[in-house]
């Protein structure tokens, strides 16, 4: 039975566990492993953000760097002052996207995709409700303080390493009880720093410095992160393990070498993880391709109405 949950925004409150809630990615950055950067321009950016409202996004989710493996970010760049993005940059290609949906529609939720606390602040600042932080806190000293202070909610997302380290790294012996115990650690520091617990939602991380054979035990067992007592996300869209068994299934079936599905075309294999996800008992779901997940979390979601009555 999937939980529900009252998720404290500061400003309202998102209900969770009634339905799956859509939240859809815009990329403002040039480098994104997904679109290429085809969203990078800032009136396309918000474009593309509305369009996914159109198409029943429930959030937008808002990010002004790629943390793509090998991208020189997290904690020894930020303090060095040489993240693959500054902060000055990330701020000029994510606020006015942010500054641009609120007006364009005041009542739309947004998220800033970023684990910078300056860019954190200025994008709340500017309209966002949520601080989604790919490090869980990890990569910035000051992002639990910052988000503490600001009173809104927060994703906290498990990254195994640095993206420069990714791909070198030794696999963990069980991933599933790796990513329990330190996103367990991660809401220790949130609430250390004065965060409150109905404002945190928990994501796994797929592919964040999980070897691709990791994701799928990730996948199966998505159901035992509930033990940790809060909302989950699971941000499955378009990742590099579905084109991996994608493209092998494909190459098997056209008698050629097996070889990586694209980003652009996991679309059908996205949705068997967003499906699977849900009905392991996922609140929300990241996607770039809205509407199409928005009707498979309608199926999923009757799967669980049905199996609770």
């Amino acid at each position: 039975m999937r939980r529900r949950y009252e998720w404290n925004l500061g400003r309202r409150s998102l209900q969770l566990g009634e339905r799956t809630l859509i939240v859809g990615v815009v990329n403002v950055t040039p480098d994104s492993f997904s679109d290429g950067g085809r969203y990078y321009v800032g009136d396309t950016a918000v474009a593309h953000g509305l369009r996914l409202l159109e198409e029943g996004a429930d959030i937008i989710d808002i990010g002004g760097e790629s943390t793509r493996p090998g991208a020189p970010v997290g904690q020894e760049a930020v303090r060095a002052s040489k993240p693959s993005v500054s902060a000055d940059e990330e701020l000029r290609r994510v606020l006015p996207a942010i500054e641009a949906l609120k007006r364009v529609r005041p009542d739309c939720v947004l998220s800033i995709d970023t684990y910078k606390a300056e860019v954190a602040r200025e994008a709340v600042r500017a309209g966002a409700e949520i601080v989604n932080d790919v490090s869980a806190f990890a990569w910035d000293d000051k992002m639990a303080a910052t988000v503490s202070e600001l009173g809104c909610g927060v994703i906290l997302m498990h990254t195994r390493g640095l993206p420069g380290e990714w791909r070198t790294q030794t696999p963990a012996d069980d991933v599933l009880d790796l990513v329990s115990r330190e996103l367990a650690q991660a809401v220790e520091r949130a609430i250390a720093a004065g965060i409150r617990r109905d404002r945190v939602v928990l994501d796994p991380g797929f592919g964040f410095g999980k070897s691709f054979d990791q994701n799928y035990p990730l996948l199966a067992h998505f159901d035992r992160l509930a033990e940790l007592g809060f909302p989950l996300l699971a941000g499955t869209s378009r990742k590099s393990f579905i084109g991996r068994t994608v493209g092998q299934r494909i190459g098997l079936l056209q008698g050629r070498p097996a070889g990586d599905q694209p980003a652009a075309e996991r679309l059908y294999g996205t949705l068997a993880s967003v499906t699977a996800s849900i009905l392991k008992g996922a609140h929300l779901v990241r996607v770039h391709d809205v509407r199409a997940a928005v009707e498979a979390a309608a199926i999923a979601d009757a799967i669980i109405r049905a199996e609770q009555e």
